[in-house]
């Protein structure tokens, strides 16, 4: 059964119980970029985009970006705010979107001030939660290098089932073939 994701109408944000997560919105590219600015050396082995610093105004541009592509329903980017101080304190959301199949995939990344209290697991938590909940996901999934413990350890302790690890699958940041691991939850396995 064909679906067309511009018909589907879900919320755009939610909580738990620290968080605050919603959609990018226009203005958000300020905070995001101070994220970037202290976390630029810790998310560089990992993620492709994060190779250099962008300036306020790409970031801004890469919001409102992401807000088109959420509003297309192509790439639903989330922003992760702390309930009681405000503060951006990373960015997840749902990628390589099968609407047909309701498949998605689960990103994600933590400012460095941040890191090692729990965010990024009750962040998955929640958006797993509302992936199941508002877009009656079938699968969801979590794909890291192998080398990413700390990104693992979050599939892990978010209950995602370690399916395989495909070997040598694509380029890391350092030109090297990696090893990528992939997790998932499956509808009437794993939920």
């Amino acid at each position: 059964m064909s679906i067309e994701p511009l018909l589907l109408s879900f919320p755009e944000s939610f909580e738990t119980s620290r968080l605050h997560i919603r959609a990018p919105l226009a203005g958000d590219g300020q905070m995001v970029h101070l994220a970037l600015t202290e976390s630029i050396e810790d998310l560089c082995p990992w993620m492709p985009w994060a190779q250099s610093l962008p300036t306020e105004e790409k970031s801004e541009v890469n919001v409102r970006q992401a807000r088109l592509k959420f509003l297309e329903r192509s790439d639903l980017r989330l922003h992760l705010f702390d309930k009681h101080s405000g503060q951006l304190i990373g960015c997840s959301g749902l990628h390589q979107i099968d609407w047909d199949a309701r498949k998605f995939e689960i990103g994600y990344w933590v400012r460095t001030s941040c890191r090692g209290q729990g965010y990024i697991t009750e962040a998955v938590a929640g958006i797993t939660s509302f992936a199941i909940r508002e877009l009656q996901a079938n699968r969801i999934v979590i794909r890291c290098d192998s080398r990413n413990i700390a990104s693992s350890r979050v599939a892990e302790r978010s209950g995602f089932i370690l399916e395989g690890i495909l070997r040598k699958d694509e380029r890391s940041i350092d030109g090297t073939l990696r090893d990528t691991m992939v997790y998932a939850k499956v509808r009437g396995i794993d939920f």
